[in-house]
This record gives structure tokens, C-alpha cells and sequence, in this order.
């Protein structure tokens, strides 16, 4: 059962050695997001300057990381993935000198490490998570309480522990490795001898209000909701020869993966631009992945088994209005009106209506370079490792080649665009029939349809979440919305996408 809203929570936590309280911090650096305030308290020798360097190093990635004591400063920065401040009060002479050290500042972009603090009476935030150390025989005991946000992300930092040490992980060394636009989080794992390991942290999605017929945008978008839907489709792909992370162990109730580790490979150029043959090999997996077939049911694990769902009307639908919720005031300066909400979903009502012929198989959905280990010194597919398939669904094969080819994430000049898109071609014409015609205009519209959702998101990560990095992807998303629409199938959404100032003349 979950804690009530504002309830207190504590959690205790016995520490024998220093090795294991440096890993508490470790533990604790992996839950800390901008915000989050941890008041540490204890007696002289009680282990705080051992915890707090287990935080620090753990944020910054360096085990050998020089943290000096802020006695005398009263607080040393930290310029890590979060910034964090590592504040000592000892010698505080009165809580307002705090409003001088910038702590609420700090706290607007940064985390908070706080010694000592009860000096600062009454000036830390009411949600600040506080951790005490006692003597406990040869060890130490750690107490650890509070509620709310930062409080459940480090209890559930806690449980990554314990779930590591089912399959021999306990004492690993943890490193925040990559977050996306989702709530999913990963870490790299490390233990000596071993081979680095991957943990997935993906907690239940929250699917948010009901925004149609009663239902949450996730739900109608058919974003996956557990953990599940990845192991049942890495499970497949796996099974198809398809290089995927194995699943050395999984907790499908609390979310928790440790994946093998498929390398560190770029699949761009050391200046992040695209490389054409990798590319190509790219699309050439794909084609052998859209020539099989492939069962709507997938088992996760014994008993538990992961429908994929359609990519239906109404998913591609309320993905594309994301480009009206979002996009349209920040293109033009003015929100979209319902008669330009109308007029856009007939448009693309009609270009939907085209697909109704279109081949159906398996989307992966985010298939892009952010998504694919390259791993040169292999062969074959095996060159090419995957990641982030849990959203995966059945619809138009199409839409993949869309996501490969014009890839959100880095531009990609119409050149490697179209020797993608021919390589994918050439290679599902070797595998047997393919319409090619029927094909491309699939592609133009599943292009159109995925950048002006993307569009939309981009935007919205900005506005309401506080990422203003996604905005430099917007003039690439554009330009690639306008090659989409220049398709003949697509001339009359081109022409209201042109109409209400959304696009330029497109060629």
C-alpha cells in the first residue's frame, strides 16, 4: 500500500565497514534530482564525511574525487548531473546567513547536501529528507526519513540494492548511465572481473488524466504501462537473431532489469553527424524484421504475457494533435482555434484513410541513433545493437524506415535520407515481394504523422517540464515535416500545414 500524502516514512539501513556506507551514498546519488535537500546528521566520527564523498563521487563519476570538508567555506559546488552543493553549518553563525549562501537558488537547478543541520533552524525546505548516523557496535546505523518525491526515489534507490544483490550484485559499483523523456532511468553496474552490466530502473507509468472518452493520453497512445512489455518483446526479438540486451535478472512488479551491457559504440561520428553506411545497415535489419511475421502475443515471463497493441486511428490520431496542443502558439503566437482544430483532424483524417492498405508488422517506434549500439567489430546485423522497444506495436512497417531515416535527434541530409530508404527497399525486395509504390506514400505519411507529434512533444517537454535543450531539435523536425509532406498523397494536409503558418512552401 502506498504512504498517504505527507506521511512519514523511515527506513534504516546497517552499515559494518565504510565500503558500505559509501554505497548508501552511491545509492542515494542515484535517486537525487534537482530540488531534493538531504539534511545529514550524526555525532563526530560517525561516518557523514564517509557518506557524503560516496554521494559526490557517486554524482560525478569519479571514485578518486578529491571532497574537501566546506567547514570553513560553508559549502563546496559541484558541477555533476545534477549540480550539487555540499554544505557544513558547524560554524553557521545564524540560520538567515543561509538566504547569503543562495541555498534557495541553489536548490532551483541543484540538490542539497547539508551537515549540521540543525543551525539552520527553520530555513530548510519542509520536504528536505533527513539521514542520521549512529554508532551502532563496529558499525554504523543509518536512519533515513521523510516524505514525498525525493523521500520514494530514495527508498526505491534502496530496493535497486536489494534486487542487485539477488543475482550476486549487492556490492556493485553504480553509475547513473542515461534517463529519457519517460520516467526510465538506467545505470551502468560494476563489479571486478565481471563484465559491466546495464539496470534498468522503469517504475509503473502514471497515466494522467483522462483527455478523451474517458481515457489517459497513454492509454489511447498505447504507451507501454510496465516493465513487462520490454522483456516480452526483447524475449522475441532475441529469438529472431536481433541483438538486444539479455535479461540477467528482472522484478516485473517493481520495474527492475539488469541487462548485459551491448557497448558503448556510436552509431553517429565523433562530431554526432549521421554515417551513412551505418544507416543502411540500419534500414537492412529493419527490412528483416518487417518481412517476418510476428505474434501479437509475446510472454514476459511464465504466465505473464504482453499483448501488443495496434497502432490504431485513434493512437496516430491524438499523437498528431500534440502539433495544435503545443506547437501551433509557439510557431505562430497564437494557440490553434477550433476551427483550425477541426480542419486539422479532417485533413489528416483523410491521409489515415490511406493507410488502410498500407503493410502492417512490427513497429519498434523509437527506432534512432539514440536507440542503436554500433558495434564495428562484428558482423551482419549483430553489428547493430537495439534498445527502447518497449512502446512497440503493430501498424505500418513504414514508420520505423520514417524513424531511422529522418532521425530526431541528429540531422540527417536528404542523401543519406534517400540511401536509407533505398537500401531498406533493396533489401525487402531480395526477401520477397514488396510493393514499393504502396510503400512510399506509407513512408510519407507515417513521416509527416511522427515529426508533428514530435513537434508537439518537443515543445511540451519545454514548457511544462522545464527541458528548454529539446527546442534546438525544432528547425531539423520542421524541415523534415516538410519533405514528408511533399509527397503527392499528402498535397492537401501540405496545404493547411502552408495555410495556418506552419510550414514553408514545400518543393
Amino acid at each position: 500500500m502506498s504512504p498517504s500524502a505527507g506521511e512519514t516514512r523511515v527506513l534504516e539501513r546497517l552499515l559494518p565497514d565504510e565500503e558500505a556506507t559509501a554505497r548508501l551514498g552511491e545509492d542515494i546519488a542515484m535517486a537525487l534530482r534537482p530540488g531534493d535537500t538531504l539534511a545529514l546528521a550524526g555525532d563526530l566520527g560517525a561516518g557523514k564525511t564517509t557518506l557524503a564523498r560516496g554521494v559526490i563521487r557517486a554524482m560525478a563519476g569519479e571514485p578518486a574525487l578529491d571532497v574537501p570538508s566546506p567547514t570553513f567555506t560553508l559549502v563546496q559546488s559541484y558541477e555533476t548531473r545534477v549540480p550539487l552543493h555540499h554544505f557544513d553549518l558547524y560554524r553557521l553563525a545564524a540560520p538567515s546567513e543561509l538566504d547569503e549562501l543562495g541555498l534557495d537558488e541553489m536548490l532551483s537547478a541543484g540538490a542539497a547536501l547539508i551537515e549540521w543541520p540543525d543551525r539552520a533552524g527553520d530555513r530548510l525546505p519542509p520536504d528536505a529528507v533527513k539521514l542520521e548516523l549512529t554508532h551502532d557496535g563496529e558499525g554504523r546505523l543509518a536512519r533515513i526519513a521523510g516524505a514525498g518525491p525525493a523521500f520514494e526515489r530514495i527508498a526505491r534507490s534502496f530496493a535497486i540494492r536489494e534486487f542487485l544483490a539477488g543475482p550476486g550484485w549487492g556490492e556493485a559499483a553504480r553509475r547513473y548511465f542515461t534517463g529519457d523523456a519517460s520516467a526510465r532511468s538506467y545505470e551502468t553496474v560494476t563489479l571486478p572481473g565481471e563484465q559491466p552490466r546495464v539496470l534498468m530502473n522503469a517504475p509503473r507509468l502514471v497515466l494522467g488524466p483522462p483527455v478523451r472518452d474517458g481515457r489517459p493520453y497513454a492509454d489511447i497512445a498505447h504507451t507501454a504501462q510496465t516493465v513487462a512489455a520490454f522483456v516480452a518483446i526483447d524475449r522475441a526479438l532475441a529469438n529472431a537473431g536481433v541483438s538486444v540486451p539479455e535479461i540477467l535478472g528482472q522484478d516485473l512488479d517493481n520495474g527492475f532489469l539488469l541487462l548485459s551491457h551491448l557497448g558503448a559504440g556510436s552509431f553517429l561520428d565523433p562530431e554526432g553527424r549521421p554515417v551513412a553506411e551505418r544507416y543502411t545497415a540500419a534500414a537492412e535489419l529493419l527490412a528483416d524484421i518487417h518481412s517476418r511475421h510476428w505474434s501479437s502475443r509475446l510472454e514476459a515471463a511464465p504466465g505473464v504475457v504482453h499483448q501488443l497493441p495496434d497502432f490504431d486511428r485513434d493512437a496516430m490520431a491524438i499523437e498528431v494533435e500534440l502539433l495544435v496542443d503545443w506547437y501551433v502558439r509557439y510557431a505562430t503566437g497564437r494557440p490553434a482555434g477550433e476551427a483550425m482544430r477541426a480542419g486539422y483532424a479532417s485533413a489528416w483524417s483523410a491521409v489515415f484513410d490511406r493507410l488502410e492498405h498500407a503493410e502492417m508488422g512490427l513497429v519498434l517506434r523509437d527506432f534512432h541513433s539514440p536507440n542503436i549500439v554500433w558495434r564495428g567489430d562484428r558482423a551482419g546485423h549483430d553489428r547493430l545493437g537495439i534498445l527502447d522497444f518497449q512502446d512497440a506495436l503493430i501498424g505500418p512497417s513504414a514508420y520505423d524506415v520514417a524513424s531511422l531515416a529522418l532521425d530526431a535527434r541528429v540531422t540527417v541530409p536528404p542523401s543519406i535520407e534517400k540511401a536509407t530508404v533505398d537500401a531498406y527497399v533493396a533489401a525487402r525486395k531480395r526477401l520477397g515481394a514488396f510493393d514499393e509504390t504502396a510503400f512510399a506514400e506509407a513512408y510519407a505519411i507515417m513521416a509527416a504523422q511522427r515529426n508533428s507529434k514530435i513537434l508537439g512533444i518537443f515543445v511540451r517537454l519545454n514548457e511544462r517540464d522545464g527541458k528548454p535543450a529539446y527546442l534546438q531539435h525544432l528547425p531539423r523536425i520542421a524541415n523534415y515535416l516538410e519533405r514528408a509532406l511533399a509527397h503527392p498523397a499528402l498535397a492537401e494536409l501540405a496545404g493547411f500545414y502552408r495555410r495556418n503558418g506552419l510550414i514553408g512552401d514545400v518543393a
